[in-house]
Parts: C-alpha cells; structure tokens; sequence
C-alpha cells in the first residue's frame, strides 16, 4: 500500500501536515482506521524507535516525529473508538514526587503510544499514592516511574510497597527508568523492570501487556 508507505516515511521525518492530509487521504479511500493505525503511523514510529536505541537519530527528532503521530491519530482517534478498537494495554507514567525533569518521561510515553499502548500522564512531582490510585481507577497494566535525582529515587521503593498493601502486584506491572536508576536498584525496591531508554521501554511495555492479557 504505497498510501500506508508515504504515511510512515512522512512521519519519520516529522512532517506532521502531509501526515495528516495523507491520513485523511487513506480514511477517505476508505482503508480501515486499525490498518491505517499500524501500518501506516506505528511501523513509521517503530522505525524511529529502532533508530533511536541505535543512536541514529537524537531526542529532536523523535519529538518532531511524535507530534507528526499526534496529528495523524487526531484524525482517526474518533474513528477507532467507533471501529471499537481497543488499546494493547494501558500504562500510568510520571516523573516522582520531588522531581521535577519530565524529558524522559514525555519520551517514554511518546514511545509508547508508538506501539499502541494508551498512556495516561500523571505529569511531574508525583506522589505514590496517585500512581497507586489511577491504576486502580483506570485498570492500567503497568506503572512506570521516572526520576532524575538521586534524591528522589527512593520514592520509586514507595511506588512498590503501596502496590503491594493495595494488593495489586499480580494485577500490576511496576517499570522505573532515569539517568541514575539501576537494574540492581530496581531489583532491591522490587520493581518488575528497568529499562535505560525510551525504545526498550515501550518494547518492555508490550511485552508485560502481552503477558498480562
């Protein structure tokens, strides 16, 4: 489907007006929203997302990228929900209470919905109990915490530990990430996974969602 192609390598490179316009284009030749979706805006973003673990293209790039993806999913978001097509899994994300950085979380997320997952944000300077509370509510698969300050990293231990008191730990996945967050710190605070950049997380993401379903 040459229509699907332009898609995709129109986002990659970012170019959200002709993303959208070619979107259009492909809902009026009547392709399905699910078709337009994965084959078109998601094998783009998946293209960046191999592109940036590979450092081959930098933070720019995909930020211009996604919002290029934002535009095409504004045009078929209605059409999805009325095709009833469901998300491959729902996640929670936000940067820890006392911290403030939000540019690895946004990436994370980005990256996420890349693959299809809906992503609700918490935002920055999040408290535990809100984590614990909108999985609940929003029946999210996993959490992902993020943090940039040695400081802050032992709130992710909290994240944890209410997971378990509110009895979610086999319902919930918990993922941290952030510039000094470790594989071994993870596994001391008992956190499912730790992944060190945007790419491996979201394919972390689909897997646990895979697994959960």
């Amino acid at each position: 489907m040459e229509l699907l192609e332009q898609i995709s390598e129109n986002l990659q490179k970012g170019r959200a007006k002709a993303v959208k316009e070619l979107v259009q284009q492909a809902v009026d030749q009547g392709l399905s929203p699910e078709q337009i979706l994965e084959e078109g805006l998601l094998s783009g973003m998946n293209v960046v997302g191999e592109k940036f673990k590979k450092n081959e293209v930098f933070v720019p790039e995909v930020l211009v990228a996604a919002r290029a993806m934002n535009m095409g999913t504004q045009v078929l978001k209605p059409l999805l929900v009325q095709a009833g097509v469901q998300a491959t899994g729902r996640v929670c994300i936000g940067t820890v209470k006392g911290d403030l950085h939000d540019i690895g979380k946004n990436l994370v997320k980005m990256m996420m919905e890349g693959k299809g997952l809906e992503v609700i944000d918490l935002g920055t300077d999040v408290a535990p109990e809100a984590f614990i509370k909108t999985a609940v509510e929003q029946h999210c698969q996993i959490i992902c915490c993020s943090a940039l300050l040695t400081t802050t990293m032992g709130v992710m231990g909290e994240v944890v530990k209410l997971a378990q008191e509110a009895g979610i730990r086999d319902q919930v996945k918990i993922m941290v990430g952030g510039a000094p967050v470790t594989e071994s710190f993870a596994a001391q605070i008992g956190a499912d996974k730790y992944t060190s950049d945007a790419a491996s997380a979201a394919d972390a993401a689909v897997a646990f969602c895979q697994a959960l379903a």
